[in-house]
């Protein structure tokens, strides 16, 4: 074989040699563990995190130093906000341990994301890198120096109450919708304020001279300038003129629901202002002449066994929103039954509320039976908005115990934010109650089966006559702990999201309104008193088959 075919040869082979043979493998810098104060943050849900964290992440090699720069990323979820960190090594520089150079902020959610910049000191770059969640501790330090429960309770009552008496309409004397509503009035919540008038004057924080001048006020323009439809007023109204103001396109004529809110706040005052004089004898003459105009019957729509929630003066029964229970309009066929001009029948409560039975429940959730309504209850306004005046300790039909339902709803309620089954920050015993309400992304009505992490403060407080001490410690728990954050000029903001660290800026009238009328409930009984009273509201429950 000559030389040249040799060295041909020899190629061949080496070439071949090196095409069969394996590559060497890469290496990679591992993360094999970290822990958050010494926890592991596997479960992606750490809690009560020290707002100091020490953060340890051990590595599979010895570490470049210089490639921990700026490799943490910390991230508050609430603000976006980044904060820096500083780190050393351990364990023959194996291990960082990172910690923040600013302390975090108590109850807030946190990002840790771990980037593929950090390489071992041989120039191994990070396998693939890491992003946990965490959330650290509540600031458990009172907020305001400790008084006692009674002397809370009246401090709630009379700061919520300056949302109806600082900041009632000046022309009317109504309720403003919310706190940035203008001329916007609202007849449902107006109904709850003016049942807050006979608790303030109880309470001393305005005359009964006052109370009355006010009541004078609102029952003057709901007669002579407030619009309405068949007696029916509309859900808004223009606080200056009484013109309505639209609630949705087609919803700018009567409002069934949010009238008997009005009804049940002035049947409330009739009986409240009794005494033998002129301005009182005016105002209840006042009173009677508004409520002996609302037909009832006239949202039969032609006697129809359902009473209807909307009519137009535009688009007549377009909306076409049969009334059915279970929810917060209980009162609405109480008060169509009571009526002395416009009534409707027993079998429109039977076959239009009811359902003959269909708004059943029976089922037990977190141990406790629900008698009626959709299941684990709904929001928790369906038993606060009827029960401000009627009283439910001892009220029975046909359908349910309504003790049995305010009570366990309320507890279901509160059994879910206990349970926390979509792990939002901050729910507990005492950071509970789901209802309607503002949220961060506009306005919901929050309940077990629509919950987005939104806690509403009138939920747990206008529940204080169903669950007492659960309520109490829940109102503790929002004014010496979170009080900073939710107490403000009119009372209790209107929600918050410590999931989200969200806080509304909003009051509504709708929400105040109960707080107050309810803890009076639960101190003296007095606007159920006042309430169950009323001949008519007396005539009415009867009729409907109530035991009370």
């Amino acid at each position: 074989m000559s030389l040249i075919l040799r060295i041909f040869v020899l190629s061949i082979t080496l070439l071949s040699s090196c095409k069969n043979a394996s590559p060497t493998p890469a290496t990679f810098l591992e993360v094999k563990s970290v822990l958050i104060d010494g926890l592991n943050p596997s479960a992606n849900n750490l809690q009560n995190i020290s707002t100091n964290p020490k953060i340890t992440i051990n590595f599979s090699s010895k570490l470049n130093s210089s490639s921990l720069n700026n490799s943490l990323i910390l991230t508050n979820f609430a603000t976006r906000d980044t904060i820096k960190t500083n780190f050393q090594l351990t364990k023959n520089d194996s291990t960082a341990i990172f910690s923040p150079q600013n302390p975090l902020k108590n109850l807030s959610k946190y990002s840790l994301e771990l980037n593929q910049t950090v390489k071992s000191s041989k120039n191994e770059q990070l396998q693939s890198g890491i992003q946990v969640n965490f959330s650290t501790l509540m600031d458990s330090t009172d907020k305001f120096p400790r008084i006692s429960d009674e002397a809370l309770l009246t401090l709630v009552q009379k700061q919520t109450f300056k949302y109806f008496w600082d900041f009632g309409h000046p022309v009317s004397g109504l309720a403003r919708e919310r706190d940035t509503s203008g001329d916007i009035i609202t007849s449902g919540g107006s109904g709850f304020g003016i049942m807050a008038i006979p608790v303030a004057i109880e309470r001393s924080f305005i005359s009964r001279t006052e109370g009355l001048d006010r009541m004078l006020k609102i029952t003057d323009f709901l007669i002579n300038k407030a619009e309405k439809f068949h007696g029916v007023f509309p859900h808004w109204l223009n606080g200056a003129t009484g013109a309505t103001v639209p609630f949705s396109s087609k919803d700018n004529g009567a409002d069934l629901v949010e009238t008997s809110y009005l009804m049940m706040g002035l049947l409330a005052t009739r009986q409240y202002f009794d005494q033998n004089s002129e301005k009182e004898n005016q105002l209840r003459k006042q009173i009677t002449q508004l409520w002996e105009a609302v037909e009832w019957d006239w949202h039969t729509q032609n006697g129809q066994k359902v009473l209807y929630w909307h009519w137009s003066p535009n688009y007549a029964w377009q909306m076409n929103h049969q009334i059915h229970g279970w929810n917060e309009a209980l009162i609405t066929y109480i008060l169509a039954a009571a009526s002395p001009t416009h009534a409707i029948s027993k079998d429109v409560y039977d076959q239009g509320w009811a359902r003959s039975g269909a708004q059943k429940n029976g089922s037990t959730f977190y141990g406790h039976k629900l008698p009626l309504g959709e299941n684990l209850g709904g929001p928790l306004f369906f038993e606060q908005y009827t029960f401000l005046g009627i009283d439910p300790r001892n009220l029975s039909d046909a359908y349910a115990n309504y003790a049995e339902q305010t009570r366990n709803h309320s507890l279901i309620n509160r059994a879910y934010c206990i349970d926390n089954p979509k792990k939002y920050l901050g729910y507990s015993k005492d950071c509970w109650g789901l209802t309607a309400s503002d949220t961060y992304n506009g306005y919901s009505a929050h309940s077990p089966t629509n919950d987005l992490g939104v806690i509403t403060p009138t939920a747990a407080l206008s529940s204080m006559p169903f669950t007492p001490a659960e309520s109490m410690d829940a109102l503790r728990f929002f004014y010496f702990k979170l009080g900073d954050k939710l107490w403000k000029n009119h009372g209790f903001i209107d929600a918050f999201s410590l999931d989200r660290g969200w806080y509304a800026t909003s009051f509504l009238a709708i929400d105040q309104g109960p707080i107050i009328g309810m803890i009076e409930n639960h101190r003296t009984g007095l606007l159920w008193k006042l309430t169950m009273k009323d001949p008519d509201v007396q005539s009415g429950l009867k009729k409907l088959g109530f035991k009370f």
